[in-house]
C-alpha cells in the first residue's frame, strides 16, 4: 500500500506537470495564430482511450500515463511529417511565423512550470505560513559525522555562514555546505571563530547523500524499553544527563558515544530526577545500546521561527522562494561539470524521483514537491539539447542574431540526434536506480 501511494503521488504529479507544461505551449501557439493539430493528455501510441476534434485542434486521452504532448503544425520536432515540410508553406504552420513569437511558442511550457511553481509556493505560504529553526538559535551546535569530523569540524561547533554568506534558515545553510564545490564553512567554536573549507574530492560522498551534520540535542529519557540495561539500572523517564563517568555530560550524542565505546563494561551514568543528582550504573551489552529513547521534539529544546503572510506578501514570498530553489537546482546541475564531485553516480530516474514522495499522503508535502519537480522540469527542459525547449530556443536564437535560417534537413537530424542522446541519459538515469536498488 505504502509503494501504491508514492506510485500514485509520483503520476498524479507527473501528469499535472506535463500537462500544463504542454498547454502553455499551445495558448503561446494560439495566441500567436499558429495551428495544433494535436493536444492529449498521455501518449497514446498506436490508440487513444478518447479523442475529439475541436475546431482544427485534435484533442485526446491517451493509455500511456507518461505526461503528454501539444503538435503544433510546421514545428521540427522528433514528430515531424517530413512530408508535410515537402509541401507549401502555410500561413498557420509554426515556421510561417516571426523568429520572436516561435520563441514565445517554445518558451511557453517553461514559463507555465516556473509560473506554477512560484503560484503553489505563493500559496503554501499563504495557507500554513513558514515554520524554519533560525541559524542563531540552533544554540547547542551540531553532532559532526564521522565524514565532518575528518574535515575537522567538532561537536558542539555552532555553524554561521558559507562562503561569507550568513544563512538565516539553519536548512538552507546545510543545503549549501553540500551543493557549493569547496564550500568555505565560518563556524564559532567556544569564543573563537574558524574557517573549514570542504574539500572537492568529499563531494562524491556528499552527492550520495551522506550526512555531515545533525542538530545536537540535549538528553531527556522519553521512554526505556522494558528489561533493557537503562531499565535494569534504574533510569526513568524524564530524567537528564548530568556526567558520565564523573565528567560533564548533557548531550545524547555524548550517552551515544560512551555506550558504543564501553561496550561489555558499566558505565557511571550521572542524571537529574526532581531537582536532584542520582548516579546510575548502566551496565553496556554488546550492541552498545542501552535501550532509551529520548525526547527529539524540535519545540521543546528550541525556538522555532514561524512567519505568516497576507494574500499579496505571500505570493511575493512564493516568487523568492521559487527563484532560491531554481538557484540551488541549477547550482546543482552544474556539479555535473565538475570533475572531482562525480555527480553522473547521482543521477536516477523515475525510480529515483518517485522515492522523493513520501509513503502516506499529505497534500503540502505533495504540492511543495510537485513546485520542485516543475522548477526541475523547466530547467531541464530548456537545456540547450536539440529535442528539449531550449534546443529550439538556441535555433530560434541563432536565427535572430544571424539572420539566417537553419535548413529543415540540419533542422530534422539534430533533432534525432538530440532525442538519441536524451534517450541514453534516460537509460543511464533508470539504469543507476536499478543498480542502486541491487546495491
Amino acid at each position: 500500500m505504502d509503494i501504491a501511494i508514492r506510485i500514485l503521488q509520483f503520476f498524479l504529479s507527473l501528469s499535472i506537470l506535463v500537462l500544463l507544461h504542454e498547454l502553455g505551449h499551445f495558448i503561446a501557439a494560439r495566441l500567436c495564430g499558429v495551428r495544433v493539430d494535436k493536444f492529449y493528455i498521455f501518449f497514446n501510441p498506436w490508440f487513444s482511450v478518447f479523442k475529439r476534434r475541436i475546431g482544427q485542434t485534435e484533442f485526446g486521452i491517451g493509455w500511456l500515463p507518461l505526461g503528454g504532448y501539444c503538435k503544433i503544425a510546421g514545428m521540427v520536432d522528433e514528430s515531424v511529417d517530413t512530408e508535410q515540410l515537402k509541401g507549401q508553406v502555410q500561413a498557420d504552420e509554426f515556421r510561417a511565423h516571426p523568429a520572436w513569437q516561435r520563441l514565445l511558442i517554445i518558451s511557453g511550457g517553461v514559463l507555465v512550470n516556473l509560473l506554477l511553481a512560484f503560484l503553489i509556493y505563493g500559496a503554501l505560504l499563504y495557507s500554513n505560513g513558514r515554520s524554519y529553526l533560525a541559524t542563531a538559535d540552533v544554540k547547542y551546535g551540531i553532532v559532526a559525522d564521522s565524514l565532518a569530523l575528518e574535515m575537522g569540524f567538532r561537536h558542539g561547533d555552532r555553524l554561521v555562514a558559507v562562503n561569507g554568506d550568513s544563512i538565516h534558515d539553519f536548512t538552507e545553510l546545510l543545503t549549501a555546505t553540500v551543493i557549493t564545490p569547496g564550500a568555505r564553512v565560518t563556524l564559532r567554536r567556544g569564543d573563537s571563530s574558524h574557517d573549514i573549507t570542504i574539500d572537492k574530492s568529499y563531494l562524491p560522498a556528499l552527492l550520495a547523500g551522506r550526512q555531515l551534520f545533525s542538530i545536537r540535542m540535549p538528553f531527556i529519557a522519553k521512554t526505556v524499553v522494558s528489561g533493557s540495561a537503562a531499565e535494569q539500572a534504574g533510569l526513568l523517564p524524564g530524567d537528564s544527563l548530568v556526567a558520565i563517568n564523573g565528567a560533564p555530560a548533557s548531550f545524547f550524542d555524548e550517552f551515544r558515544t560512551a555506550m558504543l565505546t564501553h561496550r561489555r563494561s558499566e558505565v557511571q551514568v550521572t542524571v537529574a530526577r526532581a531537582g536532584q543528582d542520582t548516579t546510575l550504573s548502566i551496565a553496556v551489552p554488546e550492541t552498545g545500546v542501552a535501550g532509551v529513547q529520548v525526547v527529539a521534539e524540535m519545540e521543546r529544546f528550541f525556538t522555532i521561527s514561524t512567519e505568516s503572510y497576507s494574500l499579496g506578501g505571500a505570493m511575493v514570498a512564493g516568487v523568492a522562494h521559487g527563484w532560491k530553489k531554481l538557484a540551488d537546482y541549477v547550482q546543482s546541475l552544474k556539479l555535473l561539470f565538475e570533475p572531482k564531485a562525480q555527480a553522473h553516480k547521482s543521477i536516477g530516474g523515475f525510480i529515483s524521483i518517485g522515492k522523493i514522495f513520501p509513503t502516506s499522503w499529505d497534500w503540502t508535502v505533495f504540492w511543495s514537491l510537485t513546485a520542485f519537480l516543475s522548477l526541475a522540469l523547466a530547467v531541464m527542459n530548456f537545456l540547450p539539447i536539440p529535442g528539449l525547449d531550449g534546443g529550439h530556443a538556441l535555433f530560434i536564437l541563432y536565427e535572430m542574431v544571424t539572420g539566417r535560417t537553419p535548413s529543415d534537413r540540419f533542422m530534422t537530424t539534430a533533432q534525432f540526434i538530440g532525442m538519441g542522446f536524451l534517450i541514453l541519459v534516460v537509460l543511464y538515469a533508470n539504469a543507476n536506480d536499478v543498480i542502486k536498488l541491487f546495491n
